[in-house]
């Protein structure tokens, strides 16, 4: 093997192997999209993972999110007198990039990471081999809950999170650069007054896009990382590693190009 074998072989046949396998998985999920009646009591026990058990940090993490933007923008608007229009920048930044960008961080940290954890452990252990010898469907019993769960479940987490996010916003406003909250909330309004496919103002129907295709891609890498698991323990926590870190640079990746498709 010369010297071009070995650099393809360690560094390039890895990830075209990781994204051949994912893509794969990808497009098994969606082909399976009529087993959802079969699988619809698996599916709301990964939405109770997915949704209930991420509120509280993805609500969190929005609530600063918004009172950071609002501090840092406030104070420079005020420089030339437009601190009135902290309203405008915090709501426009929020629900167009802040809100499902967190909220898909949050996910790919929490949940795509439990996910490539437990599926990882089933695969070394051999489980995943076992119900391959029982002739059990593992992207319809394992992979398809999980995904559609949290492609389900972005979207609502990602409404919530700019909800909270502009509050914050509207405590710091307050708070810092004494605007009153009616002001505050009347700037706002008139950023999301722009109606776009079913009513819905231009900018929350980009995010709501946004975080569907963010939960499912989060999602599809969480699982593929956990299947593709190997060489026992340390096999499981590579492909958890791998599971955030794709999944966070795929995001960064995707929010650029959808924020391109949707805003040009």
């Amino acid at each position: 093997m010369n010297q071009f074998q070995k650099v393809g072989a360690n560094f390039l046949a890895p990830p075209i192997e990781i994204a051949g396998y994912t893509f794969g998985l990808a497009v098994g999920v969606i082909g399976r999209i009529g087993q959802f009646p079969k699988r619809f009591r698996s599916t709301l026990d990964q939405m109770h993972l997915t949704g209930v058990k991420s509120l509280v940090v993805v609500l969190f993490v929005n609530f600063f999110i918004g009172m950071i933007l609002a501090l840092q923008l406030g104070y420079e608007l005020a420089r030339y007198g437009q601190q009135e229009a902290v309203g405008f920048a915090v709501a426009v930044a929020m629900v167009r990039e802040m809100a499902p960008v967190m909220t898909a961080v949050v996910l790919a940290a929490s949940v795509a990471s439990a996910m490539a954890a437990e599926l990882g452990t089933m695969r070394v252990q051999e489980e995943i081999t076992a119900l391959d010898v029982m002739s059990v469907d593992v992207t319809s019993y394992l992979v398809f809950p999980r995904v559609v769960a949290m492609t389900l479940m972005a979207p609502v987490l990602t409404l919530l999170a700019s909800v909270v996010g502009i509050l914050g916003g509207a405590v710091i406003a307050h708070a810092q650069l004494g605007l009153d909250f009616s002001g505050y909330m009347r700037n706002v309004y008139d950023s999301l007054s722009d109606t776009s496919l079913f009513g819905l103002p231009r900018s929350l129907y980009a995010s709501l896009v946004k975080a569907t295709i963010f939960g499912f891609t989060v999602s599809v890498v969480g699982c593929a990382c956990g299947l593709m698991a190997k060489n026992g323990a340390s096999g499981v926590g590579n492909s958890t590693r791998a599971a955030v870190r794709n999944s966070i640079i795929l995001i960064i990746v995707l929010n650029f190009f959808l924020g391109k498709l949707i805003y040009t």
